[in-house]
């Protein structure tokens, strides 16, 4: 349903909407009500709340997927300011985003992937122990990532392909030394254009990039573990 997009909110932009009002970055809310009203404060809402989506972690790995007995700890992934938020994005031309309307995730974009990822790696059952730097683990790899792809793609052909996109580095503690790097992406047709195949289809890329992630992870720490012991070993 092409009306429910955003179709007039472009990155940086705080412009009028298809359905009601939209506040962009830099724009003012209002948050108190005229003294004529008592002098109480209340958020002025124009229309319904957006509705909230989430995607779901991976749970199933192949069956050799290696067993690790290291800890690793995920920074959250940066990304860019269009897909650093909440809302759900969209392209429907070069060097343009745009967000679905009274449509958002259950949190930012990257801070929701660094929980789905620290979930997929707990699921496959594989590794000590993963968790957030706010943890204060003793970690023997930091995984550093980069959300670089994470939008809905028209092409004016029918319905979006979603597609999203990791720039990986692990990196081996304490010295820091990057053992491995990788992108990986992946993209899902949507079944239709309704909100709701557009999260399904978010929901089968992401996990095709999750288990990729955990299998590229757990593997990559495996041969680097065997490299670094002549350089001073992780936890040295």
């Amino acid at each position: 349903m092409r009306h429910n997009r955003d179709s007039d909110r472009s990155l940086g932009g705080a412009g009028p909407t298809r359905r009601g009002l939209l506040v962009g970055a830099g724009a003012l809310v209002p948050l108190a009500v005229p003294l004529a009203l008592g002098g109480c404060a209340s958020l002025l809402v124009n229309g319904p709340p957006p509705a909230l989506y989430r995607l779901s972690p991976k749970s199933t790995f192949p069956d050799d997927l290696p067993s690790v007995n290291w800890q690793l700890v995920l920074e959250t992934p940066v990304a860019d300011a269009g897909l650093n938020t909440p809302r759900i994005a969209l392209t429907q031309a070069a060097h343009q985003i745009e967000y679905y309307a009274r449509a958002n995730w259950t949190d930012r974009a990257p801070a929701m992937f660094q929980t789905m990822m620290i979930e997929s790696f707990e699921n496959s059952g594989r590794i000590v122990s993963v968790g957030r730097e706010s943890l204060g683990l003793r970690a023997d790899f930091v995984l550093k990532s980069e959300l670089r792809e994470f939008q809905a793609v028209y092409d004016g052909s029918g319905p979006p392909v979603v597609r999203v996109g990791l720039a990986l580095k692990l990196v081996g503690m304490p010295r820091r030394e990057i053992v491995a790097s990788t992108d990986i992406d992946r993209i899902a047709p949507a079944a239709d254009d309704s909100l709701q195949d557009v999260v399904a289809a978010f929901d089968q890329a992401a996990g095709a990039v999750l288990k990729d992630l955990v299998i590229w992870v757990l593997s990559s720490g495996e041969r680097g573990l065997a490299r670094l012991p002549a350089e001073g070993g992780i936890g040295s």
